[in-house]
């Protein structure tokens, strides 16, 4: 087992009280398996993968639980020690590029920046061979031309094809991928996700997926967990999943994916029951 999460647990504090955004939930991942985490805005998706890698700000930290990589139990690792294993080890795809990536500098260097740090090993000019060989992995076309290009003159498909490029540079053992296809059009969604599927078959790499659209888990996911308030409601495989749902909020979610030729034009869609309160169910672990 590549990840195993035990019983993590996230909280925030402030002079109002505490308020929980991960309670006490456990997954593993297994090596080149892909693992999507769905649920709502506000589920927890997001803070369970900044735990993972370290990266809860304050007033937040993690209160409890286990999160062992390989043995060895992340929470216990100092700041220098996860600086060699993010980018490294587990490498993350955040949400929106433009925040992520450096408008001062040119995605070449930024990449370069990574491997410098990781691949000592490598000269200057070895480095840059090894940037333009992600760029044309990851299909961007035009790739030594590109080296020299600021964030703001790519298109949202490029910039998301050199988050990429920047989170596989190092050829991570596990990648965690932040909804990275949100602000992206449907052409060039598939694309991403299409290359992230290629990457795990050629590479190995384990992915965890966070998105809110089960369209894309249903492309993505060998096994998928359910996030409401925090909480893990259901886990279960795809197929699982998708054949046979059993927590009353997972229905939800799939009720609320418009079919087509099933759906009345102009009819009202299905929603979440904003008043029903999910976690009076029982949980469904398969």
């Amino acid at each position: 087992m590549l990840l195993e999460v035990k019983n993590l647990k996230t909280q925030f504090f402030s002079d109002r009280g505490v308020n929980t955004a991960v309670d006490s939930i456990s997954f593993s991942i297994e090596k080149g398996k892909t693992l999507c985490i769905v649920g709502e805005s506000g589920s927890g998706k997001s803070m369970t993968s900044l735990s993972i890698m370290a990266l809860v700000e304050e007033p937040g930290r993690v209160t409890e639980g286990e999160i062992i990589f390989e043995g060895n139990d992340l929470l216990r690792k100092s700041e220098d020690e996860m600086r060699k294993i993010r980018g490294n080890e587990i490498a993350m795809i955040f949400q929106e590029p433009m925040t992520s990536l450096n408008p001062s500098y040119t995605v070449g260097f930024q990449i370069d920046e990574v491997l410098k740090l990781h691949q000592k090993h490598l000269n200057k000019d070895e480095r840059k061979i090894r940037v333009i060989e992600l760029f044309e992995e990851v299909g961007i076309p035009l790739a030594r031309d590109k080296y020299n290009e600021y964030p703001f003159k790519l298109s949202g498909g490029q910039r998301q094809r050199v988050m990429i490029a920047m989170a596989m540079a190092c050829e991570p053992k596990l990648l965690i991928a932040d909804e990275p296809t949100t602000a992206l059009d449907v052409t060039i969604q598939a694309q991403v996700l299409e290359l992230m599927n290629d990457l795990k078959k050629k590479k190995g790499t384990s992915i965890l997926f966070i998105t809110h659209d089960l369209a894309v888990v249903s492309q993505m996911a060998d096994e998928v967990i359910v996030m409401y308030r925090g909480h893990v409601v259901e886990q279960a495989s795809k197929e699982e999943l998708f054949a046979n749902p059993k927590h009353p909020y997972t229905k939800a979610l799939l009720a609320s994916i418009p079919i087509p030729g099933k759906v009345k034009r102009k009819s009202r869609l299905e929603t979440v029951d904003e008043n029903v309160n999910y976690l009076d169910f029982p949980k469904e672990i398969r």
